[in-house]
């Protein structure tokens, strides 16, 4: 019997990724695929189609076809689905985890959590009735009531980056389904199989044919999506070039977006901070998963003279110094590769540039040697001391294991250094002064905010909250504000009185 996609997704052999169009896994019949490697080993783990523009129409064609049934379908149990598919990931995260530590290259603890982080969603969208409730204001005019109703959009686009395989499909689709859309899902044609494994999931999970499609490709794919006249809106989770064109595009033809893009996460270190707290902290949030998180901590400002910078960055160096570098899979490593080798060149490149323009490279991570990987994505913990906001270390979204350490004299010239930057997704204080902390969180543009949480990322029944350069659209990811960008508000005007229907009124509803 022919593999289910999950099996394909977890056999340890060269396979090509099936498309999920109206419920079957089916083989592309195209002539261009794309390999998916292994960035420990650069093996070639499998193979995705840049799928054809007849596949692509079918796929968006069967959830149109889908949406009014599942639409019709109540609330409750469209949220049910998500109740047992909540079951299944939890019974299936060891082979997720696996799947993602292979194609991705994070370590299996990273992986769980990454499942786990897209779990919490699905949880909370079991939720989803108590959301979709409207509004109702009664007698608005004499016998007149007004109330407002949330409706589904119909067929939505969902375009998954690299780094998160679980989490960020999950993010989309489970907050799309289960207010009443269907989605068109792309994951990244980097690391696909988690997503493919969590639709399976889905489908097992009594979710209709056609209500979720998985398709694949790469720039040709995301354009489809872009244009294509029955998609009514695009969720995207990626860089903010490849963001900025998205929501572009997408509202020019028609489309809601909502995208979360790059970003350069600061965190503010007052005098009063406790250094071991600190470097715990900004160790974990700088390095684990190779810095390649849209909420890593990647620039620190700290607050005070030359000998509390070094001792804040030594200290960090320290811990950096004892983590493992090697392949996800394997047991004790801390850090794995980064996706590709050319996400792995422009981090040396600058880190390179850094230390040409002045800046102290206190720990240095660039062309490692990892014991058996010779081929491996590999960039060591690094971090940088003496940055200023003119290298380009400091300007670009690293995507890797490396701090940059810049100073400030007080807090108001932190906060003014953090807020001229162009991103603004999170950032974070460590502090032990509750007025230090009321005026950071009052004064900073960062859209997430920690008071001594290095990574403030919120539970989804609050939203992702990026700003500035960091986030373009109508509403954040997840939360009140996910559920109102898959949904449009309809306003119903009622008058049942007797009176009104049977004499004339020139004055129109609303005069009294």
């Amino acid at each position: 019997p022919e593999m289910t996609a999950f099996q394909a997704a977890v056999a340890h052999e060269t396979t090509k990724a099936p498309m999920l169009i109206n419920g079957e896994w089916v083989q592309s019949k195209t002539s261009e695929w794309i390999e998916v490697r292994d960035p420990a080993t650069q093996d070639v783990l499998s193979l995705v189609p840049e799928m054809t523009a007849a596949e692509f129409d079918l796929a968006v064609r069967g959830a149109k076809d889908a949406f009014p049934a599942w639409r019709a379908t109540p609330p409750s149990q469209r949220a049910r689905v998500m109740l047992r598919l909540q079951e299944a990931i939890n019974a299936n995260m060891d082979e997720l985890a696996a799947a993602i530590t292979r194609e991705q290259g994070k370590t299996l603890a990273d992986a769980r959590g990454d499942v786990f982080r897209g779990l919490e969603v699905v949880e909370a969208m079991a939720g989803m009735p108590s959301l979709l409730m409207g509004e109702l204001v009664e007698n608005v005019s004499r016998g007149i009531d007004t109330y407002s109703i949330k409706q589904p959009l119909g067929v939505t686009g969902g375009i998954c980056p690299f780094n998160f395989p679980a989490m960020i499909p999950l993010w989309m689709f489970p907050v799309a389904l289960t207010a009443g859309n269907t989605m068109v899902l792309k994951p990244s044609e980097k690391d696909p199989a988690a997503a493919m494994m969590l639709a399976d999931l889905a489908l097992q999970a009594g979710l209709p044919k056609g209500v979720l499609q998985i398709v694949h490709g790469s720039k040709g794919c995301v354009n489809a999506l872009l244009e294509h006249p029955d998609v009514k809106s695009i969720s995207f989770v990626g860089s903010t070039p490849a963001g900025k064109y998205i929501a572009t595009k997408g509202a020019a033809h028609g489309k809601r977006v909502q995208s979360n893009m790059g970003a350069k996460n600061h965190a503010l270190i007052m005098p009063d901070a406790d250094v071991a707290q600190v470097a715990n902290a900004l160790a974990g949030a700088s390095f684990a998963a190779a810095g390649q998180r849209c909420m890593a901590l990647s620039a620190v400002v700290v607050v005070g003279d030359d000998a509390r910078v070094d001792a804040i960055a030594g200290a960090v160096a320290k811990l950096g110094e004892g983590l493992k570098l090697g392949a996800g899979k394997d047991d004790g490593t801390d850090v794995g590769p980064l996706i590709t080798p050319e996400a792995a060149k422009r981090a040396e490149d600058l880190i390179t540039e850094g230390e040409s323009k002045g800046a102290k490279v206190v720990l240095d991570g660039r062309d490692p040697s990892v014991p058996g990987y010779p081929n491996g994505n590999f960039v060591g913990p690094t971090l940088l001391s003496g940055v200023t906001t003119d290298m380009d270390c400091y300007k670009e979204e690293i995507f890797g294991p490396v701090l940059v350490v810049l100073q400030a004299r007080d807090m108001d010239e932190a906060i003014a250094l953090i807020n001229a930057n162009p991103y603004a997704n999170g950032t974070a204080i460590f502090t032990t002064s509750g007025a230090a902390a009321r005026k950071f969180q009052h004064d900073i543009d960062g859209g997430m905010v920690g008071v001594n949480v290095p990574i403030p990322v919120p539970l989804p029944f609050f939203s992702f909250t990026g700003n500035k350069d960091s986030f373009q659209g109508e509403n954040y990811f997840y939360g009140k504000a996910g559920v109102n960008f898959f949904t449009r508000t309809k306003t119903v005007t009622t008058a049942w009185k007797d009176d009104y229907m049977t004499k004339p009124s020139m004055a129109g509803v609303g005069t009294g």
